[in-house]
């Protein structure tokens, strides 16, 4: 399993970081074994895997039952699990005993908190004096996003900007282990990926951050209907899970499936009830 010593190296070093966004035992079972270097553990678990309309509605025992599957499935790698909305906002005591929460159900290495308002930087401090470590989370980040009016790229002016590069380099003082950048042009995100000490770690947000992160499920197109403008898709099981279920459902209705192959046979058939003997 990586370390956070490790996850440093690799930025000193220029090697990037693959992160994927799983949400269960399967896929967090599967992104290990193909090699990814870390898991996020996402709470837009509640929009891809619970059908919710936005990550608001996804609760601590949402990430706490989602956490702990995926690390049955991936004990040997780094997994970052959300803190939900207003899981860490109302007030630094109950940030800290939500966040002992998620790592203790867990055995998480890491938390991921959005924004870097004074109390997020607090407990960001406050958290990693506490042994916790801290992914921070800047530019889009979901459940901030009626504030910010919608899903939309940040930072794309002057004072925008500049207001990000500051964010990032607090958070980064305030003991952030790393930084996921959102929806934030190429640009900005290579200065900022130069400017701190951390690893950036990018998604929609340009080549030249130290790693990059997409969800599970985006990757491989399994149940989403829209990709977004930023993600990449390496698979397409919607379509063939379609037609392999198809071929189930058309098998079954046509008595091909199960076949002799699929069957089991009696060794003895002097067991058999009387009825089925004289059959």
């Amino acid at each position: 399993m990586l370390s956070r010593i490790d996850l440093q190296k690799m930025k000193t070093e220029n090697r990037k970081i693959a992160m994927v966004t799983a949400y269960d035992y399967p896929s967090s079972k599967t992104a290990e074994a193909a090699g990814v270097d870390m898991i996020l553990v996402g709470d837009s678990l509640g929009m891809v895997v619970l059908g919710y309309d936005s990550t608001v509605k996804v609760t601590m025992d949402d990430m706490v039952h989602h956490g702990k599957a995926v690390q049955r499935g991936a004990p040997d790698t780094f997994v970052v699990i959300d803190m939900p909305f207003m899981s860490y906002h109302i007030s630094l005591e109950q940030t800290l005993q939500n966040a002992q929460l998620l790592i203790q159900e867990t055995d998480g290495q890491a938390v991921k908190l959005e924004g870097a308002s004074e109390e997020i930087l607090q407990a960001t401090r406050r958290l990693t004096e506490a042994g916790i470590p801290v992914v921070a989370h800047l530019g889009l980040t979901p459940q901030s996003v009626h504030v910010l009016g919608g899903y939309k790229v940040q930072g794309k002016d002057k004072e925008a900007g500049g207001k990000l590069l500051q964010d990032a380099k607090n958070l980064a003082d305030s003991g952030a282990i790393a930084l996921v950048l959102e929806c934030v042009p190429e640009e900005l995100a290579a200065i900022i990926t130069a400017e701190i000490s951390i690893p950036t770690i990018g998604i929609g947000a340009g080549v030249d951050c130290d790693g990059q992160v997409l969800v599970y499920h985006d990757i491989l197109q399994y149940g989403v209907d829209r990709l977004p403008k930023f993600v990449k898709a390496y698979a397409d099981f919607n379509s063939e899970g379609k037609r392999g279920l198809e071929s189930y459902i058309a098998d079954v209705r046509e008595m091909r499936f199960p076949s002799a192959d699929y069957t089991f046979k009696i060794k003895d058939r002097k067991f058999l009830p009387e009825t089925n003997k004289e059959e």
